[in-house]
């Protein structure tokens, strides 16, 4: 459900979420730290700052920097912009035509409400609580 490109892109804002202090952070810092390949790393920002979740300077001095506060980031805003509609099937994708046979779908509403629930559940973790480190 989730790709390398969704997995990436939380690893890349946990990586400016704890360097914000130093202000626009160069995404080759971030490559290294997070062992992600420059290129791969370099077509996962626009997507996030499409979606106002990072502000970039270029040349000297410049990088990337989140644009709200960790606590006011959530998983699910992060994912929706890495990978685009979390939606399970087809038929819920925003945009896509109804499906000829909804009205007679047997298994929409089970879809619907998974739907809901993994939307509900992305949205309710903010960055910050990733920021964290991990408890052993």
């Amino acid at each position: 459900m989730i790709s390398t490109r969704g997995r990436y892109a939380l690893r890349i804002m946990i990586d400016l979420g704890e360097h914000r202090e130093s202000g626009y952070v160069p995404i080759k810092e971030v490559a290294r730290r997070q062992g992600i390949s420059l290129k791969y790393i370099e077509r996962i920002m626009p997507l996030l700052t499409r979606a106002g979740l990072v502000a970039g300077v270029q040349g000297k001095g410049g990088g990337y920097r989140l644009c709200q506060e960790p606590s006011a980031c959530s998983v699910g805003q992060i994912l929706r912009a890495a990978e685009g509609s979390m939606a399970p099937v087809a038929c819920l994708d925003a945009g896509t035509s109804s499906c000829a046979r909804s009205a007679e779908c047997r298994t929409l509403s089970m879809w619907q409400e998974y739907y809901r629930l993994t939307n509900a559940y992305f949205d309710g973790i903010p960055l910050s609580d990733l920021m964290r480190s991990p408890e052993s």
